[in-house]
């Protein structure tokens, strides 16, 4: 049945599915809008549909952040994700998410996210809360090239190691590229 293939794609995305998806298993647009007349799906964004009866969590509106993008590599970045892997205090006001450099869009309903464009090699993207995420190194080199404050990125450095999310290596890394922005 349409809806069970489709609850077994949302259940490991907060409740979440996409059109593409459900064209993906055989489900047609009518039979979608179907779903969602009768009220087993509502829109949640363009092409992004929720399970209403799957439970609302704190982090949902990141799940869709990602969705949203509705391309397979994008993944939460930059500010976020130092806030979400806990690491810095930085309180980004708009949720980040990376695509790769040769996706280009204009969707509605993306006021709250700022879209960076850049190819990330597989072992650069993790998870966080079922979520794709960048690893925190990565979203501290993404920072150190956005504008990121020195004193939330040296935090970040300092915290992720401290908790295990960064490796001697990166955080020496990290540190140089860091203090050497700042000597510029």
């Amino acid at each position: 049945m349409a809806r069970d293939e489709l609850w077994d794609i949302a259940t490991a995305q907060h409740g979440f599915v996409t059109a593409q998806q459900a064209t993906e298993i055989g489900i047609d647009k009518h039979a979608l809008q179907m779903l969602v007349h009768r009220g087993t799906l509502e829109r949640a964004a363009h092409g992004v549909y929720r399970f209403p009866r799957y439970p609302l969590a704190e982090h949902d509106n990141l799940m869709l952040a990602v969705l949203w993008t509705r391309v397979p590599e994008a993944a939460l970045s930059h500010e976020t994700a130092l806030d979400v892997y806990g690491i810095s205090d930085v309180n980004p006001n708009r949720i980040h998410v990376a695509v790769g450099k040769q996706r280009r869009f204009r969707r509605t309903g993306g006021d709250d996210y700022l879209v960076h464009y850049e190819d990330l090699a597989p072992a650069q993207i993790g998870w966080w809360q079922e979520i794709p995420t960048v690893t925190p190194a990565t979203a501290v080199a993404q920072c150190l090239a956005y504008g990121t404050p020195t004193y939330l990125l040296r935090q970040a450095i300092e915290r992720g190691y401290a908790q295990g999310y960064l490796t001697a290596t990166e955080r020496d890394e990290l540190t140089n590229t860091l203090e050497a922005r700042h000597e510029r």
